[in-house]
């Protein structure tokens, strides 16, 4: 048996733009993608502590040092630029699996560069 289980994310990211004229997504600093050990195209669910709103959708990866956290096509009506999300990241695995593995949780500063 498979279950999901929180895998990565990154906390408190900053939204710098919202790009409503695009097909979907969320752009991320390869960076940040790196660090938090996400992937292109990977499912994330996105949750935006300014307005409570909870949505899914897919990374496009953006530049590398760019600080870059976009909200593409839909996505950028559930957020504003300025706004605090985090970023979440789930796996399926078997409840042994589970039992050693350990999230990643990386922690950005309000320009979306890795804190110490």
């Amino acid at each position: 048996m498979f279950l999901q289980f929180f895998k990565s994310k990154i906390h408190r990211a900053t939204v710098t733009e919202a790009n409503l004229n695009y097909v979907g997504s969320i752009t991320i600093d390869e960076v940040l993608m790196e660090a938090a050990n996400l992937y292109e195209g990977e499912k994330v669910q996105i949750v935006n502590n300014n307005n409570g709103e909870r949505f899914e959708t897919y990374i496009i990866k953006g530049e590398k040092n760019s600080g870059r956290i976009c909200l593409n096509g839909a996505a950028a009506r559930k957020a504003e630029i300025g706004d605090i999300i985090i970023i979440i990241s789930y796996a399926f695995m078997t409840p042994e699996e589970a039992k050693n593995f350990h999230p990643i949780s990386i922690h950005v500063d309000e320009k979306n560069r890795l804190k110490d």
